[in-house]
């Protein structure tokens, strides 16, 4: 017994109603997996720049540093920006002792988190064609800086400014320690001109897609 034509295009609308349905659905899943695969990544973005952090801090070395006549400790920061010493291994081309200097540059309509990086060599902190002269954190404007581009390397690694993550929504930086003058340690907003790095850092560090709990790094506390 055959089909009527009704049945036939009743049977016909179905098949491409069926047919529809499991393209839509490749499709949607198609769209989700990028979704996770895009959150996936910052999330990596994230971490990487937290084990960074983690790493070159837990590292830190109390270094003074002889400027026009006068011995400066190298380890200073705020809320926003951090600047002290650590070593870097080959990976940056000279391995050796560095300045780092973190803080948060404004690129097109975001905010990134920029790390610069001097090898504690007199003729890279005096500057060069290529290199801007080192300055202390409190009191550097920033200006030469400014016109460095970022993810550039020079004189063979020994100065570089590295994106270390992008769209970042905050950055926050709190030192707890005993300042200069005080009798117990303390949380702080900054902690510059002090005779010791604080014994302890607080980061907290987040973009629009991600936040993660505050990172606390232990530093290693020696006199200057």
């Amino acid at each position: 017994m055959g089909f009527t034509l009704i049945e036939l295009l009743i049977a016909l609308a179905l098949v491409s109603l069926i047919t529809l349905m499991l393209f839509s659905g490749l499709s949607l899943g198609s769209r989700a997996w990028e979704g996770v695969d895009a959150t996936s990544e910052r999330v990596s973005e994230v971490r990487v720049a937290r084990d960074f952090l983690m790493s070159t801090l837990s590292q830190a070395r109390a270094t003074t540093l002889t400027l026009d006549a006068e011995m400066i400790s190298v380890f200073a920061g705020d809320s926003e920006r951090l600047e002290f010493v650590a070593p870097l291994s080959t990976q940056v081309g000279v391995p050796g002792l560095y300045i780092l200097r973190l803080g948060l540059v404004p690129i097109d309509q975001d905010v990134s988190l920029v790390l610069t990086r001097w090898l504690v060599h007199p003729e890279v902190l005096e500057g060069t064609d290529e290199i801007p002269t080192w300055e202390p954190l409190e009191t550097d404007s920033g200006f030469g800086l400014d016109a460095t581009p970022l993810d550039m390397d020079a004189a063979a690694g020994a100065f570089g400014r590295t994106l270390l993550l992008d769209r970042v929504e905050e950055f926050q930086i709190a030192y707890f320690g005993t300042a200069d003058g005080e009798i117990e340690p303390d949380w702080h907003e900054e902690w510059i001109g002090q005779s010791t790095m604080p014994s302890l850092l607080q980061i907290r560090l987040a973009t629009p897609a991600q936040s993660w709990p505050d990172l606390l790094v232990s530093l290693p506390v020696r006199l200057f």
